[in-house]
């Protein structure tokens, strides 16, 4: 019996990962600048280059690659990570015929003006320096985007997920941990105070719309327009984003929390109520737990609540808790 009897190819995808790309926006003296980790993957009428060695379906991985820095280059739409996934995107699908699936992913680093302090003391100003930059943090804002053009180049529609992963967060109060499940197995002390952290990754998925084809002979112009245009949209995504961020980092500030499954349902619940573009949330809230030394040996109560101050950081194991709130 041979191996062409046995299997059959049921599904295709590749690309090319982890293209790095740093943008300098110039508006005079006044810069932009954008870092970007991006993805792009496609599928289509590929098969025969897996089932019968035949590259002639083939584009290039590099090809890829150099397309990604040519829109970095030329795309109008380069510093808002949704728009330029969606670009890239539908000039892949637009411009070969035989792909029909796009992939995009864009993993945007943090970069923030330096603020810059001038004037007497009690009269200082504060401004944001044109064209200088720092680091500010480690998390980072993520899009992923599906175009499909199965039903044809001229329906091509895109689907939208975008978020944040990696925000590291701790509340040294405001957090609780009471009436749980007790049973043989139950070693964990109940409290009404607990240190409460986490590394949040954050996704939000938005409603699917239509991107009309480029009209162009390179298929590089991308015009959206209408209701996919409008304030919340994937297309205008800096406002969501904005709002996801500020919610997050509130709700987990303000809520006295009785769980981190109680605060997780909170912050998605009003993700939804202020954008109504929005169709689902999803937290990943993975436990960063901290343990307070147990210095009863030498006299001292470190491990009532109210006296804990010194802990032990604890990597491993932890706790991991994730849900998708959906809109009804």
């Amino acid at each position: 019996m041979s191996a062409s009897t046995e299997s059959y190819l049921s599904h295709a995808r590749y690309g090319k990962d982890k293209v790095r790309v740093f943008r300098i926006v110039r508006e005079g003296a006044f810069h932009h600048v954008v870092e970007y980790n991006v993805t792009v993957l496609v599928e289509g009428d590929i098969d025969v280059s897996y089932t019968k060695a035949d590259n002639s379906v083939v584009v290039a991985t590099d090809s890829m690659k150099n397309i990604t820095y040519y829109l970095a280059k030329t795309s109008p739409h380069i510093l808002v990570p949704e728009r330029f996934a969606i670009h890239l995107g539908t000039h892949i699908l637009s411009k070969y015929a035989h792909l029909h699936k796009a992939f995009v992913t864009v993993e945007k680093l943090r970069w923030a003006r330096i603020p810059i302090t001038k004037g007497a003391e009690g009269q200082e100003q504060v401004k944001l320096h044109p064209h200088s930059f720092y680091r500010d943090g480690e998390d980072k804002r993520v899009t992923s985007v599906e175009l499909d053009a199965t039903g044809g180049k001229d329906k091509i529609i895109a689907k939208v997920t975008s978020g944040i992963t990696d925000l590291l967060v701790l509340k040294s109060t405001g957090s609780a941990f009471e009436s749980f499940v007790r049973d043989e197995y139950t070693t964990l002390a109940e409290v009404n105070d607990r240190i409460f952290s986490t590394s949040i990754d954050l996704s939000y998925v938005y409603k699917p719309f239509a991107v009309p084809p480029p009209t162009d002979e390179k298929k590089i112009v991308v015009n959206v327009q209408g209701e996919a245009t409008g304030k919340g949209t994937p297309w205008e995504a800096e406002t969501v984003a904005r709002s996801a961020r500020k919610i997050t980092l509130e709700v987990f500030a303000e809520d006295e929390s009785a769980s981190v499954q109680a605060t997780l349902y909170k912050m998605a619940q009003q993700i939804i109520a202020e954008n109504p573009y929005v169709e689902s949330v999803t937290y990943t809230l993975p436990n960063k737990h901290y343990i307070p030394v147990d210095m009863r040996y030498i006299g001292v109560d470190n491990l009532t609540p109210s006296k804990a101050e010194v802990f032990v950081p604890i990597a491993a194991p932890s706790g991991l808790i994730s849900a998708t709130i959906s809109r009804k």
